[in-house]
């Protein structure tokens, strides 16, 4: 009987195999000296200097973490897009998942873009939907005027606003397309990110770490 692996095609199956590569993003900081790191779509927490399932973490600050894996040297910017090693291949759950660490206050801060736009988003659970200062939405180019106008309550009283639909949300790997929105008069530090986002998730919080996971 033929062997089942020839040599060389054992030799190609290995290749094949270690060439899918490893997915690592930073999701925040747990205190100066430990970060929130996705790694290959499992949400891990490592300290300086230390060493997790390959990934070692070098130096922590201003929004950037500095890691060492596969060989090579990578600063990972927080909320952005995973930096990989390998031919570039998605690792399993990216594109489906958020992992979010508490920031002062214990608030949920995390950088991400809205119809391709860059901004910051504040997680809040109490928002309907997701909510644009005019300011903000006037940076990124909305064109809010064109949706409904509506009157709203706020701190400062009943105020006019406008009610849209965003094309694109998007926080780190993750894309959620056609999500209501409001818009509203004055400024704020961040873009809510409300319900109308929220929703499309299975939420889980453990300690000081929030979890996102796709619903479909």
């Amino acid at each position: 009987m033929p062997p089942l692996c020839p040599a060389a095609l054992c030799a190609l199956l290995l290749t094949v195999g270690a060439a899918w590569g490893q997915s690592v993003s930073f999701n925040g900081s747990l205190g100066a000296q430990s970060a929130l790191l996705l790694i290959d779509g499992e949400a891990r927490t490592v300290a300086l200097g230390q060493s997790v399932r390959g990934v070692k973490l070098l130096a922590l600050e201003d929004g950037r973490a500095t890691v060492e894996f596969g060989g090579r040297r990578q600063v990972l910017v927080l909320g952005a897009s995973p930096g990989r090693i390998g031919d570039g291949t998605a690792a399993a759950g990216a594109g489906r998942k958020i992992v979010l660490a508490s920031g002062p206050g214990g608030h949920f801060v995390t950088q991400g873009s809205i119809n391709g736009q860059a901004t910051q988003f504040l997680v809040d659970t109490g928002a309907t939907t997701v909510a644009i200062a005019q300011i903000e939405a006037e940076r990124m180019g909305l064109k809010f005027r064109e949706g409904r106008r509506v009157m709203t309550q706020t701190a400062n009283g009943t105020v006019p606003a406008h009610l849209l639909q965003l094309a694109s949300v998007r926080v780190g790997e993750v894309e959620v397309r056609n999500v209501d929105a409001i818009i509203l008069p004055g400024n704020m530090s961040h873009v809510l990110l409300g319900n109308s986002f929220l929703t499309r998730f299975q939420m889980r919080r453990e300690n000081d770490v929030m979890t996102l996971e796709l619903r479909y």
